[in-house]
């Protein structure tokens, strides 16, 4: 009988580490994915907690509340649009759409608008952290 030639058992040891690569891949990219999710999640909690908190520093400057109400809450859009969780997605839409809505023109508006986001900033994100889960 004659012995088998050299490159059949290295064509076979190809063959299994091409097998788990293929396998490990998909793996990996279901992990790249939950870290990504695990990311945005994240992103748009801070999003809110973020605008929150300059909201709170501008009660004397209706314009410029009314700036960070709207650049919070075109962030929270983006992140919305780049999301792979549909629940994610929808909750930060809605958030986001709430903070756009805000109407400042004067002080008194934006008293009105810092006491509002001051106490719905915490459910927004649970609301945000419950759709991650």
């Amino acid at each position: 009988m004659r012995p088998l030639p050299r490159r059949i058992p290295v064509l076979a040891a190809s063959a299994v580490a091409a097998a788990l690569l293929v396998t490990g891949c998909s793996e990996i990219q279901q992990v790249s994915q939950g870290i990504d999710k695990a990311q945005q999640c994240v992103q748009a909690a801070g999003i809110v907690t973020e605008t929150a908190s300059k909201v709170s520093g501008l009660l004397n400057d209706p314009a410029g509340m009314e700036k960070a109400l709207n650049d919070g809450g075109a962030k929270l859009g983006d992140l919305a649009d780049k999301a792979a969780n549909t629940s994610l997605k929808e909750a930060a839409d809605g958030v986001s759409n709430t903070l756009q809505g805000f109407n400042v023109t004067d002080a008194n508006s934006a008293v009105d608008a810092a006491q509002k986001v001051a106490t719905d900033s915490v459910g927004w994100v649970q609301q945000l952290t419950n759709a991650c889960g």
